[in-house]
């Protein structure tokens, strides 16, 4: 896994945990979810084509 990609996947972890923790203390805005959920999508696409150029 190339170094872009991987600091993808962290950046998505981190970003997962902010909006989880958002959640639980205030609420989340209805848009939050919906646009983790995009960003895990787009993470888990370049992903899987950074897997197949190695």
């Amino acid at each position: 896994m190339s170094a872009p990609t991987r600091a993808l996947l962290v950046s998505t972890l981190a970003g997962l945990a902010a909006v989880a923790a958002v959640t639980m203390t205030a609420g989340a805005p209805p848009w939050l979810w919906p646009a983790w959920a995009l960003l895990a999508g787009a993470t888990l696409v370049v992903a899987v084509v950074d897997r197949r150029r190695n």
